[in-house]
């Protein structure tokens, strides 16, 4: 009979012991990350134009993400005929970097830290935000990988375009991010997807995108299109780094978030556009942002912003072991 892998150890249940993401092991030295993926909270929501609450982001997400710690030998989905994540891939979870409260400067550095740390050790950087300006010190922590192994397209989730490039002197909050991303160099471009509703970013923020090669899809028009026209958007051959803002999900799924937009997608049109972009692109890196728990009695917002995230891994790995 094939081991399911609880035949050795302990059965180390969803609710024993301590929430690192997927119970994976802790790794409190950053010059000691020795794993094909290493994780990281950035706890930081001082970015927020709304509500607050996404510093608590990634203690909910890793507390959800619990649920899917699959013992020891992975997990097998009858669909795909594929099992994920198995022992041959090691998830470490290396703790948050240091916030720093009212100081985006300082916060930003320490996250930037962080995921120099991760590239350094040649693991896959996955971050827990916080609000969405964590992706800026994230994007430019790519500076010195981009040098040595090329540009880097962006796939953003989101229901807003974060394009703004300065109000009232802000220039690193929550709606900025994919300006300040486009205005690297070694950001080749960026596909924007679940983009609706009334937005943060005006017109001229929407046309300055256009220019600087922001191609963007609201939720129909990735539901006309499909999940291979849509990935068909994507530069063929790009290294991608995914962006994925829970509020581009819809509130009735993903409530527990500071600025919820409706019309959003639901879970299997994400999951489906990230598993063909893990099919077809090498994932450099991961960020998932906006998770703010204490919205969502239910805690249903932190469990799917862990499910999307695992089952993500698990094709990113799953591909590579089978090209």
């Amino acid at each position: 009979m094939a081991g399911h892998g609880y035949e050795t150890g302990r059965l180390n249940l969803p609710f024993v012991g301590i929430a690192t993401f997927g119970k994976k092991d802790y790794v409190a030295d950053w010059d000691k990350i020795a794993a094909d993926v290493a994780v990281m909270g950035a706890p930081f929501d001082a970015g927020t134009q709304f509500r607050a609450g996404a510093r608590f982001g990634p203690r909910s997400v890793r507390e959800a993400s619990t649920l899917f710690s699959f013992g020891h030998a992975g997990a097998y989905d009858h669909e795909d005929d594929a099992t994920y994540l198995g022992p041959e891939v090691r998830i470490v979870d290396i703790g948050d970097a240091d916030i720093v409260h009212t100081d985006t400067v300082k916060s930003h550095a320490n996250i930037e830290a962080g995921v120099r740390a991760m590239l350094a050790a040649g693991a896959l950087p996955v971050v827990i935000g916080g609000d969405h300006s964590v992706n800026i010190p994230c994007i430019r922590a790519f500076a010195e990988d981009c040098a040595e192994k090329g540009p880097i397209h962006i796939v953003q989730i989101d229901a807003h375009l974060d394009f703004v490039d300065e109000r009232h002197g802000v220039t690193q909050g929550h709606g900025n991010p994919m300006r300040r991303a486009a205005e690297k160099g070694y950001v080749s471009g960026i596909t924007a997807l679940g983009i609706r509703n009334v937005s943060s970013t005006a017109k001229d923020g929407y046309e300055a995108a256009r220019a600087m090669g922001d191609d963007f899809l609201s939720v129909r028009q990735v539901r006309k299109l499909g999940t291979e026209g849509v990935l068909d958007r994507i530069p063929e051959g790009a290294r991608i780094y995914v962006t994925i803002d829970i509020d581009g999900f819809d509130p009735s799924i993903a409530p527990g978030t500071g600025t919820p937009s409706h019309g959003g997608f639901l879970y299997y049109e994400v999951l489906e556009i990230l598993q063909g972009i893990a099919k077809r692109h090498e994932v450099v890196g991961i960020d998932l942002v906006e998770v703010a728990p204490d919205y969502d009695p239910s805690g249903s917002t932190p469990i799917l912003a862990a499910q999307v995230l695992l089952n993500f891994l698990g094709f990113i790995f799953h591909a590579r072991a089978t090209r």
